[in-house]
Order: C-alpha cells, then sequence, then structure tokens
C-alpha cells in the first residue's frame, strides 16, 4: 500500500523523497522540532507480517501526531524520518523474522514534520509455532547513546546514498 506525499509543514522543513522496502515511495518534510518522549510512557503498536498496523495505543497515536484511522492498515514506515538509514532497520526485520527479539534507537517522523527519538524493543507474536505479528514497545530514549548514533546513522545514510 502506497503511502500520499505528506503535506509541507508550516515550520520550515527539508523536503526528501523515500524509496520504502515494499518499492512505494513518497516525499516527506522533515522539521527541526524535536517533540520530547513523554516521562513515564510507553509506545505499543502490533503489525501483521506485512508490518501494516493492526494496534496503536494512545501513546503512539499522540506521539505519532497521526489519527488512529490513519494509523490502523497503513505500513509501519509510515514514521520513517529520512534520517534514518535503511540499515539502521535491516537487523530488526532479520532478527524478528527468525523468531528473535530485537532493541534499537529510531528516529521517527510525526505527521506534523517534526521528530521524536525512541529506545525499541521488537518482538515476533508467535501463535502455535508460528509468526503472526510483531509487536513494539518504544520507551523514552538515552540523550547520550542518541548523541552517540547521530553520527553514526549520518555516515550510514551518506554511504547509502553514494552506493545508489
Amino acid at each position: 500500500m502506497g503511502l500520499p506525499d505528506m503535506a509541507r509543514p508550516a515550520e520550515p522543513s527539508s523536503e526528501s523523497r523515500l524509496t520504502y522496502t515494499d518499492g512505494s515511495s513518497r516525499t516527506v518534510y522533515a522539521t527541526d522540532v524535536e517533540k520530547p518522549f513523554p516521562e513515564g510512557r510507553l509506545i505499543v503498536s502490533r503489525t501483521d507480517l506485512n508490518g501494516i498496523i493492526t494496534h496503536a495505543n494512545d501513546a503512539f497515536v499522540e506521539m505519532s501526531g497521526w489519527a488512529r484511522e490513519e494509523l490502523i492498515g497503513a505500513p509501519h514506515h509510515i514514521l520513517r524520518h529520512p534520517d534514518m538509514p535503511k540499515i539502521a532497520f535491516k537487523g530488526l526485520w532479520d532478527d524478528i523474522a527468525a523468531g528473535k527479539k530485537w532493541h534499537g534507537y529510531v528516529k521517527n517522523l510525526r505527521k506534523d514534520g517534526a521528530f521524536y527519538w525512541v529506545y525499541a524493543t521488537a518482538v515476533p507474536n508467535i501463535r502455535n509455532g508460528v509468526i503472526v505479528g510483531y509487536t513494539s514497545v518504544r520507551r523514552k530514549p538515552s540523550r547520550t547513546r542518541i548523541n552517540e548514533l547521530v553520527p553514526v546513522y549520518a555516515q550510514w545514510l551518506a554511504e547509502e546514498k553514494a552506493a545508489s
């Protein structure tokens, strides 16, 4: 399912064209506005095997800026920020498809172009020995670790762009 291009936000923003693993692409706009992760909250979502959102808790709806009705049925990459290199997600998909737990830091894009960082844990949902979907729980990330990862992600992104 392809996503429509984002609306240009009122804040100054940079425009990017993102292409996703399903072959779809869209134009997104990212601002320099960071929405802080709320204290004491957890963001929880579930997806089917194709990464289509099937559940979004209230914290997910609030932090993403999307209405629940817009999130349910949308691909989880609706949140992909243009600063996130594709390789950062490879380990996630490799691990959860193999039935393993994954942890990582992710910069997410809000509907309004702002962003928020999370420390994510993703696990496969296994029923009768078969993976039927995935659950992701996100919590407040370490600012120190974010500061360490920003240049790493920027380098990976530059390498991806140079290779394409």
